[in-house]
């Protein structure tokens, strides 16, 4: 994960003095590759404040009804123009008829038509709605004023009511690794944990190897094998399966972050509490687990990298409920027995800034 909030892909201060030494970038929020292409559509987000009318029927109004259908008629027929004129005064001030086209084929270019609508619910001032288009299923969330015109409308990841909820793991876990790592982001706000802002990450870890100095390499950081935590061993946490292997994908020079292949090499495993292990940015060909095999706790699972969405060699861990990191949720992790600054804790979450040794 990225240290800048900015979110740039960018490493400041790296090779600076040590002592004036800003964090270095990690790596960028993950996607899933799989289903990069959905998630850039859930980037074109069209929200508008919603009217304070009261909708508190849940079976759905004839009426607005009529105007979603039309909406999706207008929409399949590329009829910008007319999906336009549905909008309220606000919403049109908003996106302005360039931006609805470029909205309606953006839309298109991502997804294809709408194949299906089914009303799913009204949540305050909003009817959700399960959309299925040709190439993915979102959730369109649309309001409409008492002039029955839209007056909001936003697309995120259809999530099933059915996905089960956790907030933490019950599967007693050790460290992924051998010796004392530091945390590099961990914990519950933004200031110690950027990955809070991402709904399956949210409470996600990256770890790397410090010296005393705060420094992660060992010279001036010029190549992957100079830090410290690189070809490091990468251990199951658990007794779990590994439910998804990806190899292959190149390590990066230092400072150069491939957003393609977000994870680089990555190991998921499912424990027997059906909770979701990611571990991330594996140094290339290092895996040794294959997918569908049960792995030991303590097992090797690959070697520390520096592949994907990462500046710098380290290790993304996180739990989350379901395998699909496009619908899930980030569990917060506690781990069994370990040593944080050299004194013994027992069923914890690490933060920032903290060392951590089983």
């Amino acid at each position: 994960m990225k240290s800048t909030a900015t979110n740039k892909a960018t490493c400041r201060g790296r090779f600076g003095n040590s002592k004036n030494r800003i964090p270095p970038v990690v790596d960028t929020h993950l996607k899933n590759p799989n289903i990069m292409k959905s998630t850039r559509l859930i980037i074109l987000m069209f929200l508008i404040a919603f009217y304070t009318k009261n909708v508190s029927a849940q079976t759905e109004i004839p009426e607005y009804r009529r105007l979603v259908e039309n909406f999706v008629h207008f929409y399949n027929s590329n009829q910008a123009d007319s999906v336009y004129n549905l909008f309220a005064p606000e919403m049109k001030d908003a996106i302005p008829i360039d931006k609805t086209q470029a909205m309606v084929a953006g839309l298109k270019h991502q997804l294809g038509d709408i194949v299906s609508i089914d009303f799913i619910r009204y949540q305050s001032t909003v009817g959700i709605y399960k959309t299925k288009f040709n190439s993915g299923t979102v959730a369109m969330n649309i309001s409409i004023n008492e002039a029955m015109k839209i007056d909001g409308l936003f697309f995120k990841p259809y999530i099933p009511d059915t996905i089960p909820v956790m907030e933490r793991n019950t599967t007693k876990l050790i460290l992924p690794f051998e010796r004392e790592w530091d945390v590099f982001w961990g914990g519950d706000t933004k200031e110690n944990n950027y990955h809070v802002a991402v709904q399956s990450q949210k409470n996600a870890f990256d770890f790397l190897i410090q010296d005393k100095t705060g420094k992660s390499f060992k010279t001036n950081g010029q190549s992957n094998e100079d830090f410290y935590c690189f070809g490091e061993n990468i251990l199951s946490p658990c007794d779990a399966e590994a439910v998804m292997v990806i190899d292959g994908v190149k390590d990066n020079i230092p400072g150069e972050m491939n957003s393609f292949f977000a994870t680089g090499n990555t190991v998921v495993l499912k424990t027997k509490n059906n909770e979701y292990i990611y571990l991330c940015h594996f140094k290339k060909h290092t895996i040794r687990v294959k997918e569908g095999q049960q792995v030991k706790q303590g097992k090797l699972l690959g070697l520390c990298g520096n592949s994907g969405n990462s500046s710098e060699a380290h290790l993304h861990f996180h739990l989350q409920n379901v395998e699909n990191m496009n619908i899930a949720t980030g569990m917060k992790c506690y781990f069994d027995n370990i040593l944080v600054n050299g004194e013994p804790k027992s069923d914890y979450s690490p933060l920032k800034g903290e060392k951590i040794k089983n």
